[in-house]
């Protein structure tokens, strides 16, 4: 037992000792590799502080046009859908479908007469003129 047992924990000894040696390189390894990112992280917080401040104000200045544009594009876009909305609409109300029938038969068949609209018209107040020629306008009977 003794000779045999020396033996073995000599043999466990050389184990563990082989096994303390490789993970001493891991370490060292690890240790290398820990240094190399820590190198990247400062080369990075460097090159993010000596950012020059025109820089930094560019970047501010390339926000405000952005948010400028985005302005204008809403603006437009609002505009195009009131237009749009004026555009659709080809039903004329009925107090202007009258006097096209009483002016020239049939609502939208041609385009009117300044004279005849303009005659049709002389019963109604300066208001209501007003607003059959807008509404004829738009809904494109007269320029």
């Amino acid at each position: 037992m003794n000779e045999e047992m020396m033996q073995q924990l000599t043999a466990t000894a050389e184990r563990l000792a082989n096994a303390a040696e490789s993970l001493d390189r891991v370490l060292e390894r690890l240790d290398a590799q820990q240094e190399a990112l820590n190198a990247k992280v400062e080369r990075i917080a460097a090159a993010v502080e000596e950012r020059p401040v025109h820089e930094i104000a560019a970047r501010g200045e390339s926000t405000r046009q952005l948010q400028e544009r985005m302005a204008e594009l809403e603006k437009s876009n609002a505009d195009l859908k009131a237009q749009a909305a004026r555009m659709a609409r080809k039903t004329l109300p009925p107090m202007i479908s009258a006097i096209l029938a009483k002016s020239c038969g049939e609502p939208g068949a041609e385009k009117l007469d300044k004279g005849v609209l303009d005659k049709t018209l002389q019963t109604l107040s300066v208001e209501q003129r007003i607003a059959v020629k807008s509404e004829l306008a738009r809904a494109g009977i007269i320029e």
